[in-house]
């Protein structure tokens, strides 16, 4: 990944280094209108290989293949279609394509959106007939960036992994009094949306699910190459993946439950951006493959916060919105980091950091603009603690906004290469949830998405507005029931498991 900075990264947007070893109510007048936000350039060239997503006005099998026409005859490639939601992928080298498959499509596609300020980097992926010439392995190439870091059971009484008491984050939590209980079901099953996870390190390899897992960093199109999941320049999901479910077996530490299985989905691509079309195919595969629970540490590039009142932004979001909602309807509850900007998503202004795939501008933006995933509708949105229960400094935070805390701060993970190391982020307190989700899932494998969301927000420990040290100082909105830090509080294992 690029950095692991919050605002001036994609893929580990929510994870902050720290060291490896081993984010005039009352008045009856109406609010005055935000003002618009500022446009972002998604430029084409004829020549440029340039991705798309192409909305269908309905989703189904049949308007998916008019939409799939249109774009053959506007001068695209389909290169991953989803019926289920009516969203086709799309790849041209034509600057006129997002007029042309209007025109085109005009009885069946509702809306177009570029998915990238640049051309794209890995090809057109190997089996697609393409009308340009170049073979898909001569049209680019991922950049590659070096890291700054490098059967249901009972336990009661069992004996620690070596680290475990180094793991205050699992006191906070509650997970060791969870663990009591039980250490989660292996019925269960949660995606890690991430960069990877190390499949031989031995905290993790007996709980990842070789056969769910998927890279989708192929254009967005499901790879189910043996090693296509595997990580190849980021740690972090290898980290992220041991929160949830480092196994208890004496080795190591233990994650929040240690005996649900993991898919590892990979959505990270080599030079640490998830665009958009990564994470719907990430959605899309979990819902396919009946995925319990989802854990997303991460923001969808190149926009932090993506629009309804600029085209581009505006399909991009409705074809993520599908995708996470029909994954949604199909059992899968999501978790996602609330962002490392110490900003207020329920009070947004100015973002400095878009486009990230290109070059930067300052512009204003509105309550209408989403960090996606984590404000999308139905996810859980996660801000980071500290292990004084404060704020982390670097959490994003919101009235109405943040559904729930977890620790978040010097978090001891794994790493690759069977080594473990400290990181900070809200990437690490969103696995923590997961983790919680996961135990409630075993515990009642009957309650869906709606419900586990419920109750997860109902069982949170209420948290008064510590002080924090945020550098902006901005002051804790709400009340102990539910604020701007913390939402309904920090998550809570135990209740979730009793």
């Amino acid at each position: 990944m690029k950095t692991i900075f919050r605002r001036s990264t994609a893929a580990a947007c929510c994870a902050v280094a720290v060291a490896a070893s081993t984010l005039l109510s009352g008045s009856a007048m109406a609010a005055p209108a935000s003002p618009p936000s500022t446009p972002i350039a998604f430029p084409a060239a004829d020549g440029e290989l340039m991705s798309y997503v192409v909305n269908a006005k309905a989703a189904n099998a049949g308007k998916t293949k008019q939409v799939v026409q249109a774009v053959a005859a506007a001068g695209g490639v389909a290169v991953q279609q989803w019926p289920e939601i009516g969203v086709v992928i799309v790849q041209s080298d034509r600057a006129s394509f997002r007029a042309d498959i209007l025109k085109y499509g005009y009885a069946s596609v509702e809306s177009v959106g570029a998915t990238r300020t640049i051309e794209v980097a890995e090809g057109t992926p190997d089996g697609i007939a393409t009308p340009w010439q170049a073979a898909p392995q001569q049209r680019g190439k991922q950049l590659a960036k070096a890291d700054l870091l490098y059967g249901d059971a009972t336990f009661d009484g069992v004996a620690p992994d070596p680290r475990e008491t180094e793991q205050w984050d699992m006191v906070q939590l509650k997970a060791d009094q969870a663990h009591q209980v039980t250490d989660g079901s292996r019925k269960v099953l949660v995606g890690v949306l991430d960069s990877g996870i190390d499949p031989n390190h031995p905290d993790l390899k007996a709980n990842i699910d070789v056969a769910n897992s998927v890279n989708c960093t192929n254009a967005g199109r499901p790879d189910t190459s043996p090693t296509g999941w595997n990580p190849t320049t980021s740690y972090h999901g290898t980290h992220v993946a041991g929160i949830i479910g480092a196994a208890r077996n004496g080795v190591g530490i233990v994650g929040v439950a240690p005996n649900v299985r993991m898919a590892s989905v990979k959505v990270v691509n080599d030079a640490g951006s998830i665009y958009p079309e990564y994470a719907i195919c990430g959605f899309m595969w979990a819902g396919l493959k009946g995925m319990d629970v989802t854990n997303n540490s991460y923001f969808i590039d190149p926009v932090e916060f993506w629009c309804d009142d600029q085209p581009d932004q505006k399909a991009v979001r409705v074809a993520v919105e599908r995708a996470v909602n029909w994954s949604t309807k199909k059992g899968v509850v999501h978790a996602a980091a609330a962002g490392n900007a110490s900003y207020d998503l329920s009070n947004k202004t100015t973002d400095t950091d878009s486009p990230n795939d290109s070059t930067p501008i300052e512009r204003h933006i509105n309550n209408g603009c989403k960090d996606m995933p984590t404000e999308l509708e139905g996810v859980v949105t996660v801000s980071s603690t500290d292990q004084a229960g404060k704020l982390s400094s670097f959490s994003n935070r919101g009235l109405n906004s943040i559904d729930v805390a977890a620790p978040g701060s010097r978090i001891l993970s794994t790493l690759p290469n069977n080594t473990y190391g400290l990181l900070s982020g809200t990437s690490m307190a969103s696995p923590h949830v997961a983790g919680v989700l996961a135990l409630m899932k075993s515990q009642h494998p009957g309650w869906q998405p709606k419900q586990l969301v419920s109750q997860l927000r109902k069982q949170a420990e209420d948290h008064i507005c510590m002080a924090s040290a945020t550098p902006i100082g901005a002051a804790c909105a709400g009340n102990l029931r539910d604020n701007s830090y913390y939402g309904e509080g920090i998550a809570d294992a135990l209740q979730a498991v009793l």
